[in-house]
């Protein structure tokens, strides 16, 4: 047997080529990985020796050879084919052990230039990896170190890698290459070229888009029992995302559970407890219907509870922090469908050992708190539609206490412009139209997905009267601007003090008219959250 090793990332390369080694299989290399396997003291041909013909156009051309790609191709079972191999004295090559030159990593980084782009843009390497996954009955390609040691347990065990595993090998090697094409197009295809200019503008939005993601699972079924539905991330996910939680107990995610997981996930996420303390967010069908922040995992979780307890019934519930026995003793006197959090205590989790149906979800947070959060969401959003795609940019603004312009004669307390930053973090979460009532850190009354803002008000006031909640004094949020003073009316009329909203309607002067008029403190945000 042979066994053919050029990799670019050298993890776990020699300790691989030793016990290929110790197997009698021979060793044929390429460049700095024929260098360390000698250096290694491994006995290793290079290629070039192999094909007679020496690497040239500085590594450009290499393994491009009918001795490398023929020994690589030919059908074991097919005469003909060993026929042609005997007659150009050509050896089969059974294991290629390749990974690529570094594409991915050589364009995140930051001025890249095209022609550092150009020259990690590997030729070589995904022509023998499809030429093995190809001839996948004959050949075990692999393409990532942590395929490894699988293979090497096969070949210990029984003296050759299994068709099963020989199989799953080549669809990891196409998939591989489907992403590395696929990052290449990405990237080239968003550059505006410009004579002269080694490093070109990358626009946000590729002319080609490809998107790459790996099945985590699959479902029962989809939003509704007749839908398939399976569970996908991206190729690299990002940290502290939904998709990288390590499930503690319970029953299978659904897809609604997961929707909701999401929704609430990214919105716990914009509090930071170095600065806004512990934080809790409910949501129930994708909507927030209860948030709060604490000073610590029970208070936060009961103060957001306190907002609408009927709508939190088999709700999804995320946490900022650790949840301590506390605050799951509190949590599971009710009923519900997920919880997550960043840590749990032994004891919290003792709390739910006999409760074997709740989903409890432990995601790992990024350290540096909101900021370093924020960097680890979605750089785009992305939308299907008939036989397309919508993306944008992801609606990641965060809104400070700079960015506040207050517009009316009275001004907002202290107090009233912290709820006003609480609450319009959490109308960024709201499906729209989105109307949000705070007071003390915690929602008072949620109103959502209405076509009129009036509705989405109304409906706000009337779940805090169900929840036996106060509106008086109170900030709301709206998630755009009011078109007529009509808007306020209803918010005032409620009980709130004080408001804030994006402005840049025709008739801002008209409602912030209504608004001095009703002695009450507004500002401007300038900035709009439409979620649909």
């Amino acid at each position: 047997m042979i066994a053919l090793l050029s990799v670019s990332d050298k993890t776990g390369i020699v300790e691989l080529a030793q016990t290929l080694h110790s197997l009698g299989i021979k060793l044929l290399s390429t460049g700095g990985t024929t260098k360390l396997l000698a250096d290694a003291g491994l006995p290793v041909t290079e290629v070039a020796q192999m094909t007679g013909f020496p690497e040239m156009l500085d590594g450009r051309v290499k393994t491009l050879h009918p001795r490398v790609h023929g020994g690589l191709l030919a059908r074991r079972d097919v005469p003909e084919h060993m026929a042609a191999l005997q007659e150009h004295n050509i050896d089969t090559i059974d294991v290629l052990v390749v990974n690529l030159y570094p594409f991915e990593a050589t364009v995140a980084k930051p001025g890249c230039t095209l022609e550092d782009a150009i020259e990690n843009i590997d030729i070589g390497g995904p022509a023998m990896v499809r030429s093995a996954a190809k001839n996948w009955k004959d050949v075990a390609v692999l393409t990532d170190a942590s395929q490894y040691a699988g293979v090497i347990a096969e070949l210990k065990a029984d003296g050759k890698v299994s068709t099963k595993t020989k199989f799953a090998l080549s669809v990891a090697a196409f998939n591989r290459i489907s992403q590395y094409d696929g990052a290449i197009s990405d990237y080239l295809s968003a550059l505006t070229f410009e004579e002269g200019n080694s490093t070109p503008a990358v626009q946000p939005f590729p002319a080609q888009a490809n998107g790459r993601y790996i099945k985590l699972q699959d479902l029962r079924y989809g939003e509704n029992p007749h839908q398939q539905a399976a569970f996908y991330r991206d190729v690299n996910p990002l940290p502290g995302s939904l998709v990288t939680a390590q499930q503690l107990q319970g029953k299978e995610l659904s897809y609604n559970n997961i929707a909701d997981a999401d929704a609430a996930w990214e919105c716990v996420k914009s509090f930071d407890p170095a600065t806004d303390g512990a934080a809790c967010v409910i949501v129930k069908h994708a909507n927030p219907c209860g948030v709060a922040v604490g000073a610590d995992a029970l208070q936060a979780y009961s103060k957001a509870f306190q907002t609408d307890p009927t709508s939190a019934f088999g709700g999804i519930i995320a946490f900022n922090c650790t949840v301590d026995e506390a605050a799951a003793q509190q949590v599971a006197k009710q009923f519900v469908e997920v919880l997550m959090a960043p840590g749990f205590t032994p004891d919290a989790l003792a709390v739910f050992k006999s409760k074997v149906n709740v989903r409890i979800l432990q995601i790992t947070l990024p350290d540096g708190g909101v900021a370093a959060w924020d960097k680890a969401r979605n750089t785009f959003d992305i939308k299907r539609i008939g036989s397309g795609l919508l993306m944008q940019t992801a609606d990641n603004h965060v809104l400070t206490l700079a960015d506040l312009k207050v517009v009316t004669k009275l001004q907002p307390t202290k107090a009233q412009l912290q709820d006003l930053l609480f609450a319009w973090k959490v109308a960024k979460y709201v499906k729209s139209n989105a109307i949000v009532f705070c007071a003390n850190g915690m929602t008072m009354g949620v109103g959502a997905g209405q076509m009129s803002r009036l509705d989405s008000a109304r409906i706000a006031s009337i779940k805090a009267g169900h929840a036996n909640l106060s509106l008086q004094g109170t900030v709301v949020a709206s998630d755009a601007f009011f078109p007529f003073r009509d808007g306020l009316d209803v918010v005032v009329d409620a009980g709130a003090t004080c408001i804030i909203q994006p402005g840049g309607s025709m008739r801002d002067d008209e409602v912030i008219a209504a608004a001095n008029e009703r002695g009450v403190a507004m500002v401007f945000s300038g900035v709009r959250h439409f979620r649909h």
